[in-house]
């Protein structure tokens, strides 16, 4: 069978849901053909908040996902140009994870939840894991604590230091989703930049190319010394070459995608355990 009618195959069985009004506040979710309860991922897409990009762009990771065994929870969100930006994207992505706990399904494992996002969806993932450290009022906190907590975040070439890629990018996609500089809203980003709301009750795997051209490595670096400092947990993996390229990550082919693989493959009792390091891959 042709890899164009595997992916037909797997994305029509996706159930779609609302978790709001708004045409971007949805999630599909799948679920794989073995024994059920299904350890659960989010996965969060990228694209610099942007409304041209969407959950569509997952794809390929929804079907190496359902060949593990995990149902999929793939999340759109409110994006720059469609009602994103600050604050009802954050709000979007906190609503969307909740919205697992009102889907009543015996199926969903949801004390095994990891949350997996790319690029600006990278920035997002680790900002939802840090929900528990937001102050009280900050989009996100919504009405009370998550009502999903989950055991492990992944970042692929993720926005990790939101106020340093504002300063790298003169502004850019950063001051257009948070409306305004650092200094400007600095409220803002004590509440939506994820190398603020450190330590994180989980473990953090990121993955990021040394030769990433479009989100800096030197921003996951930042975060996993952070983190580091924190007492989190925290892994990262260097990729080395054209296999750590921006969009390689979301080819479930590639060395990228092997670095996550490797992590999802151990036990989920051992997420708990896991240790600060970093190391590359050639």
């Amino acid at each position: 069978m042709s890899r164009p009618r595997l992916i037909l195959d797997f994305l029509a069985r996706g159930q779609a849901h609302r978790y709001g009004p708004h045409a971007s506040q949805r999630a599909d979710l799948y679920l794989p053909n073995t024994p059920a309860p299904y350890p659960v991922m989010v996965l969060i897409h990228g694209g610099s908040w942007q409304k041209r990009y969407g959950k569509i762009f997952m794809r390929g990771l929804v079907g190496a996902l359902l060949r593990r065994g995990w149902a999929v929870w793939n999340i759109e969100y409110r994006r720059l140009g469609a009602g994103g930006g600050w604050p009802t994207t954050f709000e979007d992505v906190a609503r969307a994870i909740d919205q697992l706990a009102e889907l009543d399904d015996a199926r969903l494992d949801l004390e095994r939840v990891s949350i997996l996002g790319h690029s600006a969806g990278g920035h997002l993932a680790l900002w939802a894991a840090g929900r528990p450290n937001l102050p009280a009022g900050a989009p996100g906190a919504l009405d009370g604590p998550p009502r999903v907590r989950p055991r492990l975040v992944i970042s692929q070439a993720g926005v990790a230091d939101l106020t340093r890629a504002y300063r790298d990018w003169h502004g850019g996609a950063a001051r257009a989703l948070m409306g305004g500089a650092p200094d400007e809203v600095p409220e803002r980003y004590a509440a939506g930049d994820p190398i603020r709301l450190l330590p994180l009750e989980m473990p953090v795997l990121i993955v990021h190319g040394v030769r990433d051209e479009t989100v800096s490595v030197e921003l996951s670096r930042d975060y996993a010394a952070a983190a580091r400092a924190a007492g989190g947990e925290v892994e990262l993996v260097e990729i080395e070459g054209e296999a750590g390229r921006h969009r390689a990550h979301l080819d479930p082919r590639g060395e990228a995608w092997a670095a996550v693989a490797r992590r999802l493959a151990e036990p989920y009792e051992s997420y708990d355990r896991a240790s600060s390091t970093s190391r590359r891959t050639p």
